[in-house]
């Protein structure tokens, strides 16, 4: 055998292959292409990624991706099924994006991501301030509560009571609900509602007894009966509207806070005598500062006047929450009692209730049940229930 390679190709074949091999120099970086190894050796790895794909494939694996892809003409669209390229041409991409992964890697890169990915299961919330508030917030029916954060409470008594108050609401315009509640018999409604902002105040009240087959609204707009109400209500418009006819006759009176906080709303509502105060879906912007008998809009607890001491008894609670003469009275007129005379109190309402509901009766549990059923709310159903059953009016679901 020759000693080493020969200076031009030999005239025949030797008779043994060469014992030794000359050392091949260093390819310079950049070109991407791999010189063909000596027989019996593995090639060396790329010194970086190449610049693009070689011609052919290689005989071993480069040491990291090519930094760039040719340009692949478009293909036309069809079933999203790459088919073997012909020898020597490139693959199409897909006329999509796959519709799931596949079962192993492609031999190209497609044109899009997958449309789908597998499902993953719902992770925890761990944000417990982004649930939603409840629906309707106030006091309506003889009379029910819902506080801020939808706990339901009845107080069954007879007096002015501070609703909400938030003298900084709107920019320092101020917000003061108030209502006046009348006891009959074993258990009290709220007969009139008047609310303050700025320098306007709406008073509304309940139909007097004759006028319930054909009611019509009953208020004072800046104590002047059935005054003009174009002004609205310091700045936010007021309109007044009827839903219904004849006894089920439902006057509404809603006071838009849009234009300062967006989606708020406050209504105040009459059917026959009694008179409904509503805060739908109340946020933290519009009502966060308010102070009263619906309680701490953040925490949810009903507080003392002193914002610090929580008062579970609810009796108590609206013995605190009596209107008081620095609490702005709103009421055209002054009705017994007035502090610092309490409130007057039924001897014994849920009891008294209770007999009447299991005694004899011209309207039935199941028949208030049936009446009250198309309520979303459960706890909003027993109260109305009740209700019927307390004054024995089916009328009374709409209230709720």
């Amino acid at each position: 055998p020759t000693s080493g390679p020969t200076s031009g190709p030999t005239s025949g074949p030797t008779s043994a292959p060469t014992t030794s091999l000359p050392d091949i120099p260093h390819q310079p970086e950049g070109n991407g292409v791999i010189d063909d190894p000596p027989p019996g050796e593995d090639p060396p790895p790329t010194s970086g990624p190449t610049s693009g794909p070689t011609s052919e494939p290689t005989s071993g694996p480069t040491s990291g991706p090519t930094t760039s892809l040719p340009d692949i003409p478009h293909q036309p669209e069809g079933n999203g099924v790459i088919d073997d390229p012909p020898p020597g041409e490139d693959p199409p991409p897909t006329s999509g994006p796959t519709s799931g992964p596949t079962s192993g890697p492609t031999s190209g890169p497609t044109s899009a991501p997958t449309i789908s990915v597998p499902d993953v299961p719902n992770q925890p919330d761990n944000d417990t301030n982004d649930d939603p508030p409840p629906n309707h917030i106030g006091s309506k029916g003889d009379p029910h509560f819902k506080t801020w954060n939808g706990e339901h409470f009845e107080f069954h008594g007879q007096c002015d009571l501070c609703l909400v108050k938030d003298d900084s609401f709107a920019d320092g315009l101020g917000l003061n609900v108030q209502i006046r509640t009348k006891l009959v018999r074993f258990w009290s409604y709220i007969k009139t509602a008047a609310i303050r902002i700025g320098g306007d105040i709406l008073e509304v009240e309940g139909a007097n007894f004759g006028d319930f087959e054909n009611p019509h609204p009953v208020y004072r707009y800046n104590f002047e009966p059935q005054g003009e109400i174009d002004g609205g209500m310091g700045g936010f418009p007021l309109n007044i509207t009827r839903i219904g006819e004849g006894s089920r006759a439902i006057h509404r009176y809603t006071i838009d806070l849009s234009s300062k906080y967006p989606g708020q709303v406050i209504t105040i509502e009459t059917l026959k005598e009694f008179v409904k105060v509503d805060f739908p879906r109340p946020s933290a912007e519009a009502f966060g500062n308010t102070v009263g008998i619906l309680g701490d809009f953040k925490t949810g607890e009903t507080l003392a006047r002193d914002q610090k001491t929580v008062i579970d008894d609810f009796t108590k609670l609206g013995i605190e929450w009596q209107v008081l003469p620095d609490d702005d009275r709103l009421f055209h007129s002054f009705s017994s009692p007035q502090f610092p005379e309490p409130c007057v109190l039924p001897e014994n309402p849920r009891g008294q209730r209770q007999r009447r509901r299991l005694g004899d009766t011209g309207i039935s549990a199941e028949q208030a049940e049936a009446a009250c059923n198309k309520l979303s709310d459960p706890m909003d159903v027993k109260d109305c229930v009740y209700d019927v059953l307390a004054t024995q009016d089916l009328d009374m679901v709409g209230a709720f």
